[in-house]
């Protein structure tokens, strides 16, 4: 492997860690990326005549840290480079001491992202950006926003949190951890949601997000036991990873769920998802977002085959979700379940209403198109889909879309000679 494609590879892979103590360290977010940045672009000189290292990760930290040092000397912040130094003699009591509260350094910083005085969607945005290794646009799309405006989101919480000083540490309090959760849960949610359907690029599906996002969910049920919708989250995610070997065919092409060939689903994933969805429904009175979705996810879990699903129990949660989080995408999977369990027109009825809140969101064109051809609306099918492919910056769902909506087409035809 050439060092410029491993350095890729670790810096998607490690760059959460490495920037969490980065962060922990410095105590400042900015500093923190440039330090990291310098250090890649060095790593990719010496990589390329020295080779990669044994501890690629610890290498980029080091450099880093170092970078980060030089610029604050430059800067004559001597007292600030001082302070730092002497940290660094106690860095590593510190870490031993905040693990009994966050074990793990990215969940840390997850935590004091998620800071009560920033904005929800501020809160998860930095987030993202700053751990999840997602781009500004791949969060805007996240969000149904721009980039422009994601961006400048994005910008002032690092301000506000510089302004504020609002300091890089894990709440000591469980109360404070709890009040952070719904971001922080939010965060790991959209950290999979981006790992299992790419928004963009030549790859369906980033195996390494998907992973990341699991392991991290699964540490936040385990921190906060009590708590239901961390066991909710991490059987969600369990559950939709577990038909990730039947969602591309031989030739690397999507497969949409009621085509799935069911016996490639991985087992013991769907078992491991059951297991915390039982842990999350022993411990609530009340049905939150991620454990309705993962009852959701469990039903399509336990059908044998597509036929066989139970719709009328998947709609009737889809009414409970819609009544505590009623946003478009989740009134759009509603309709879709509407759908598959009454019929077509009914569907694309309850669709109309979402037409101008998600006109740039394509999986909502993707669907009406589906539906409509369902319906034998044919015309309005093709005008979906040619949408819906306008809208597709991922290849593997730019080709299924292209080829359904030739597919479409000809069936449009056929049906206007026919006429």
């Amino acid at each position: 492997m050439r060092p410029d494609e491993a350095l890729d590879r670790i810096f998607r892979q490690e760059h959460g860690l490495v920037l969490a103590s980065l962060v922990r360290f410095f105590q400042d977010l900015d500093l923190a990326e440039e330090s990291l940045q310098d250090a890649v672009t060095t790593a990719l000189r010496s990589w390329t005549v020295d080779g990669i290292p044994d501890h690629p990760a610890g290498w980029l930290l080091t450099v880093a840290r170092r970078k980060g040092i030089d610029q604050l000397r430059r800067r004559k912040n001597l007292a600030r480079v001082t302070s730092l130094l002497r940290a660094a003699e106690v860095h590593a009591d510190v870490e031993r001491d905040e693990e009994d509260a966050v074990p793990d350094e990215r969940l840390r910083l997850m935590f004091t992202c998620c800071h009560p005085a920033l904005p929800m969607e501020a809160q998860v945005a930095l987030t993202l950006r700053t751990l999840g290794g997602l781009t500004t646009a791949e969060i805007a799309r996240a969000f149904l926003a721009t980039e422009t405006t994601m961006y400048q989101r994005i910008t002032r919480a690092k301000r506000k949190i510089a302004t504020a000083g609002i300091r890089y540490t894990v709440p000591s309090e469980p109360a404070q951890l709890a009040e952070r959760l719904e971001a922080v849960l939010a965060v790991i949610y959209l950290i999979f949601n981006e790992g299992y359907s790419g928004s963009s690029g030549t790859a369906l599906v980033r195996i390494d997000l998907c992973q990341e996002a699991i392991r991290l969910a699964e540490i936040v049920a385990g921190l906060l036991p009590e708590e239901p919708e961390p066991a909710g989250l991490a059987s969600l995610l369990c559950l939709i990873e577990s038909r990730r070997p039947a969602r591309l065919d031989s030739d690397g092409d999507l497969v949409l769920l009621e085509d799935q060939d069911r016996s490639l689903w991985n087992l013991q994933m769907i078992n491991r998802g059951r297991g915390w969805l039982q842990r999350a429904q022993s411990r609530s009175q009340t049905q939150g977002p991620y454990l309705l979705q993962a009852r959701i996810a469990a039903i399509h879990a336990d059908a044998t085959t597509a036929d066989a699903t139970d719709w009328r129990s998947i709609v009737s949660l889809y009414e409970e979700l819609v009544d505590i989080r009623p946003t478009p995408v989740v009134a759009l999977n509603h309709a879709v379940a509407v759908a598959m369990w009454q019929g077509a027109d009914l569907g694309l009825l309850l669709m109309e209403s979402l037409a101008e809140s998600l006109n740039t969101y394509q999986p909502f064109h993707a669907a009406r198109g589906e539906l409509a051809a369902r319906a034998g609306r044919f015309g309005d099918a093709v005008v979906s889909l040619q949408r819906a492919v306008e809208l597709s910056a991922n290849e593997v769902e730019t080709r299924h879309l292209q080829r359904r909506l030739q597919a479409v087409i000809r069936l449009d035809r056929a049906d206007q000679i026919s006429r």
